[in-house]
């Protein structure tokens, strides 16, 4: 069970790993026996990392643990970009943990407000001014952190390295992108294929859980944050090297390719 003082130890083992691309073969330290102990750990690595948050990834933790099913973590506004002619380069860690996820991205048009603990999905959609195409890029220095449950993975940003945006679906309110066909490729070859209604209760459904959980644990969400919102075909390893495809619909696609941090 992970102490108050090893809380330190463990944020810092992570930030220190991440900023020096070093491999953690072990955790680093006792595995956080609660959600709680291991978004505690999460909130101290964010204040040593020192990085502007730009929003937050949402993944899934099953079976649920604690009634939760759900998990977030921090996405910084260095390991964000846009999709280009030039698929951008995204970085993992080598020796550690690397997987490339299609995703919905939500973005933030307007704070939720003040005190607000709870929110109807239609309070959700009021909320979001845009959503895109995407492609999430999971990464840790430690390659087990996948394998010991979700709080674990809460304890190092939710296993977050980077966002690729992608472009905007036009007229998403009124568009049932929930049931779009999105198959990620790796190297050319698919990989995995899902839709995103089989997830839960959806992107939506991931923005409605990020807001309540922003909302219990005072995290400030602003205009333009985003929320990364589940991995649609899966979370697929990938290495360096690797040239990925994440397509929507049929007809939208962004690309990036993988290198090492």
């Amino acid at each position: 069970m992970t102490s108050d003082s090893q809380t330190p130890h463990i944020a810092r083992a992570f930030v220190e790993a991440r900023r020096t691309a070093t491999p953690l073969p072990d955790f680093p330290g006792a595995i956080p026996a609660t959600l709680d102990a291991a978004y505690t750990i999460q909130n101290v690595a964010i204040e040593l990392a020192g990085q502007r948050v730009v929003g937050w990834k949402v993944g899934r933790i099953n079976p649920p643990v604690e009634g939760v099913d759900r998990l977030a973590g921090p996405i910084f506004a260095q390991q964000v970009f846009a999709a280009a002619a030039t698929p951008p380069a995204m970085p993992i860690y080598a020796g550690g943990f690397g997987a490339a996820e299609a995703e919905f991205l939500l973005r933030i048009g307007t704070a939720p407000a003040e005190g607000q603990k709870d929110f109807t999905p239609d309070e959700v959609h009021a909320l979001i001014d845009a959503v895109h195409i995407g492609i999430e890029i999971a990464s840790s220095p430690f390659p087990g952190i996948n394998d010991l449950g979700p709080t674990v993975t809460i304890a190092d940003f939710g296993n977050n390295n980077g966002l690729v945006i992608g472009a905007a679906i036009d007229s998403w309110r009124a568009v049932d992108f929930n049931h779009w066909p999105v198959a990620l490729r790796v190297n050319g070859e698919v990989r995995g294929e899902g839709i995103a209604a089989d997830m839960l209760d959806g992107p939506i459904g991931a923005a409605r859980f990020l807001f309540r959980h922003a909302a219990a644990r005072g995290i400030k969400l602003s205009p333009g944050d985003w929320i990364s919102t589940g991995a649609v075909t899966g979370v697929h390893p990938v290495t360096v090297g690797d040239r990925i495809e994440a397509r929507f619909d049929h007809r939208l696609s962004v690309s990036c390719t993988i290198e090492a941090q």
